[in-house]
């Protein structure tokens, strides 16, 4: 049987409102590639301006992380990533966008966001998000000109989340606002908790916290 094979989808926005540097959350990207490594499953990284992707959140303590890291497949996909409209998507079977706060700048309004994901959904795959990585899922609409998440349930990062961050003022747009505006329901826990959801072939995560339980939905949904 072949092997399935994930898109993981970075952010190239390096800068939050000017006021610090950001890019994509190195967690976020690391627990769910762990999972899905462990499942036997493919995975190829790409990012919307291709090159190497700015990062947020090291944490050193964390083994996963030093382990995506340091692997050398995952180095050499960082040091130089294809840009994401470059990516033949038609190879993949689920596509994750990983979150981290540049992705509010980029992921909305990058045509090949909502292509990539259009494709991989309507093929029967799997489209998934993470924390901010939902901001992929705002504008990104069928074949139809539907939303994507329009009548589905999704988890993203909240507007108490975003007030505890202290950045709600630097953030283009809230990302649970904007999910809702666009028919989804937006199903919040408390405050970095971990909260996965899952709508039929989509899965969302509300923070980082969730990451590694959207690799497993992810997994779940592969192997089903």
């Amino acid at each position: 049987m072949t092997a399935k094979t994930v898109l993981i989808v970075l952010t190239s926005h390096d800068s939050l409102n000017g006021k610090r540097p950001t890019g994509y959350y190195i967690g976020e990207a690391a627990h769910p590639w762990k999972e899905f490594v462990s499942a036997g499953i493919d995975v190829e990284i790409a990012s919307i301006a291709g090159g190497e992707p700015p990062q947020d959140g090291r944490d050193e303590t964390d083994a996963v992380q030093n382990a995506f890291l340091t692997d050398p497949k995952v180095a050499a996909a960082l040091a130089n990533t294809p840009a994401l409209a470059d990516v033949d998507t038609s190879r993949f079977d689920a596509i994750l966008f990983v979150g981290g706060h540049g992705t509010m700048w980029d992921f909305p309004t990058t045509e090949a966001v909502g292509l990539a994901g259009r494709d991989i959904y309507e093929r029967g795959g799997v489209v998934a998000a993470v924390c901010h990585g939902p901001a992929a899922l705002v504008n990104m609409t069928l074949s139809d000109g539907t939303p994507l998440i329009a009548g589905k349930r999704v988890a993203g990062f909240t507007n108490a989340e975003e007030e505890a961050a202290g950045v709600t003022e630097d953030v283009p747009f809230l990302l649970a606002d904007a999910l809702t505006a666009r028919g989804a329901e937006h199903v919040p826990a408390p405050n970095f908790t971990a909260n996965v959801i899952v709508d039929g072939r989509l899965v969302t995560g509300q923070n980082p916290q969730s990451a590694t339980g959207v690799g497993r939905e992810i997994v779940a949904l592969l192997a089903a």
